[in-house]
């Protein structure tokens, strides 16, 4: 233990941080109503450290922010406002529940903590300090508004001025919205300049020492990054902070959920390059802190972790959330959580049959156990710490409930609905362990596998693919990921399937093979063939048997093949190799299909 903390010590001296991160666990938490990805600050932080950009090292761990240094902001009724759910509806939008209430309460709390603790971060290191969370800006001392709140800003700088901090403070709010509340906040603090660039101004509250510009709608790169460039830099000069917070809201971005402007990646990251380039080169003793503020849908992580990227590599990159990057962020979620799970929870399970299991007494006792091995109680609690449930209360179903089949002859199920009253089926999948699925080798199959939204509707009636009765939920990646490090802990050899239509084959193919190299090339065949189609449209006519074998003229049927995606290196080496390539090259080789639209349906 102490030879690694000093190997830590000693790496931090020699090299220390270029950024400091702070970041907390419990940063997932999904609203309904609000789009707001709860997943958003571990997939920069997992992106950042799968690079190779960060180490876990340079990560901070904050504490909630204690009532005292909130009370230093917002006012005494409007903290004991809060405890009735009503004020929070105010600030939201839409009523929520006490236990909503609580968790909200807490989350903001702990957020605000974050913010604190990245200031503490900047000052005492020098270093660029980024919170992945924080700009809730629209708290004023008195009330909150626009899903904050506490402002976490206002209270950071007001401790720093408790504990004696006295330099110039710049607040640069960039977010797509009005940092309305910050400057209400210190509205009569000339120390303190709030500068706010956003579509609309809130209200008519100025202060002594603030920049209020509001662009409207419609917003491109060329407009903002003009006015960005022609009023920041004189700001920085007049005021020159010792502190600098940057609240950098991804909001504006052209495909942003809720934002109204047209702001490309390339135009928000020269913006955060500006800000960053103008602060250190008019102050070069300027402390810097930066908080996440707005950034709406499932591709706001990106905008940021391209921005926190630079900052540490110089370089511009192109963040990416594949599979595998999936898995790496659940990997290391799971190295936390496992070891707090029950002993005979962990490890992989014994499927042999003892005496005492064939004892006729046993006969009609039911299994409770997932796989003979995870309870009820462990599959809803690493849902819940792997972000899947979040993800589904931030699409609006408030209250996801976890049920689980275990003495199903058809397979070992896990059901999660949308309300209490299991009305609603968002998630069911129907898994088994087989040894013959490739011989020698314990696979998870899955049986089954439905991710579907019951309250969503097909925006084109094309687009529904075969089978589907709603569409999906966005979180195929994430339960596939969930079923890797399942195999994982178990160990399993991997996840088979058998995909009842073509596009299922299809989706799979990046990370799934065909355990038959014969079926890799048919699935290649038949690929070529319906290649100028679009997924949906290609199933269609395969199930309608408009694909035909060129040799015989017959209707090709989709066969169903197995596939596997390896997880042990033996399953690996089972569907690749030199003699796996050999055969599959053969066979597509042999293999010629057309089109005819005169096929006949299957079962017709």
């Amino acid at each position: 233990m102490w030879g690694r903390r000093f190997s830590r010590w000693l790496r931090r001296r020699l090299r220390p941080p270029d950024l400091w991160f702070v970041h907390h666990p419990d940063y997932v938490l999904g609203v309904a109503g609000i789009p707001l990805d709860p997943q958003r600050a571990d997939r920069i932080l997992a992106y950042l450290l799968d690079g190779g950009l960060a180490q876990m090292e340079d990560v901070s761990r904050p504490l909630p922010a204690s009532l005292e240094n909130i009370a230093r902001v917002h006012a005494r009724a409007y903290l004991e406002a809060l405890d009735a759910p009503e004020t929070l509806e105010r600030v939201l939008g839409f009523p929520v529940s006490d236990e909503q209430q609580q968790r909200l309460l807490d989350y903001q709390r702990l957020h605000t903590g974050g913010t604190i603790q990245a200031t503490r971060l900047a000052l005492r290191t020098g270093r660029t300090a980024v919170h992945l969370g924080g700009g809730f800006h629209h708290a004023a001392p008195d009330r909150g508004l626009g899903f904050s709140i506490f402002n976490d800003v206002a209270v950071a700088v007001v401790r720093l001025r408790a504990k004696g901090f006295t330099a110039p403070v710049l607040i640069v709010d960039l977010d797509l919205h009005d940092g309305n509340g910050t400057r209400r906040a210190f509205a009569h603090d000339e120390s303190v300049h709030t500068f706010s660039i956003h579509n609309e101004t809130w209200n008519d509250d100025r202060a002594v020492a603030d920049t209020c510009i509001a662009l409207g709608s419609g917003v491109s790169d060329e407009d903002y990054l003009q006015t960005l460039t022609r009023e920041l830099p004189p700001v920085v000069r007049a005021h020159r902070p010792l502190l600098v917070i940057y609240v950098a809201g991804v909001d504006g971005a052209t495909d942003d959920v809720l934002g109204n402007w047209n702001l490309s990646a390339q135009g928000i990251l020269a913006r955060d390059r500006l800000v960053v380039e103008t602060v250190r080169a008019t102050t070069p003793a300027t402390r810097l802190v930066v908080v996440l503020a707005g950034g709406y849908g499932r591709k706001a992580w990106q905008y940021s972790a391209r921005f926190f990227g630079w900052l540490l590599s110089g370089r511009e990159l192109d963040p990416v959330e594949d599979i595998d990057a999936v898995v790496r962020r659940f990997r290391r979620v799971m190295r936390e959580f496992l070891p707090t799970a029950p002993e005979a929870e962990r490890g992989k399970p014994d499927w042999t049959l003892s005496p005492e299991d064939l004892d006729l007494g046993l006969v009609g006792m039911r299994e409770t156990r997932l796989l003979g091995q995870l309870s009820k109680h462990v599959i809803e609690l690493t849902l819940e710490r792997l972000g899947l449930l979040h993800q589904l209360r931030s699409i609006g179903f408030v209250a996801p409930m976890v049920a689980v089949d275990a003495a199903s002859p058809l397979g070992h199920t896990v059901r999660v609905f949308g309300d209490p009253e299991r009305k609603e089926l968002l998630v069911e999948l129907r898994v088994s362990v087989k040894r013959d699925a490739v011989p020698g080798l314990e696979t998870l199959y899955v049986e089954w596998l439905l991710l579907q939204n019951p309250r969503a509707t097909f925006a084109n009636e094309q687009r529904r693919l075969p089978g589907q009765a709603h569409p999906g939920l966005g979180l195929l990646r994430e339960v596939v990921g969930w079923l890797i490090v399942l195999c994982e802990s178990l160990g399993f050899d991997g996840i088979a399937f058998t995909p009842a239509h073509f596009y299922m084959a299809a989706l799979g193919r990046r990370h799934l093979e065909f355990v038959r190299p014969e079926d890799a090339a048919m699935f290649a065949a038949v690929g070529d063939t319906v290649a100028a189609l679009d997924l949906a449209e290609a199933s269609r006519v395969i199930d309608q048997g408009q694909v035909v074998d060129e040799a015989t003229g017959t209707v090709f049927r989709w066969p169903a093949p197995l596939m596997v995606l390896p997880i042990s290196d033996r399953l690996r080496a089972r569907v690749s190799g030199e003699s796996y390539d050999a055969v599959r090259r053969h066979a597509r080789a042999a293999l010629r299909f057309r089109l005819d639209p005169s096929g006949v349906p299957e079962g017709d």
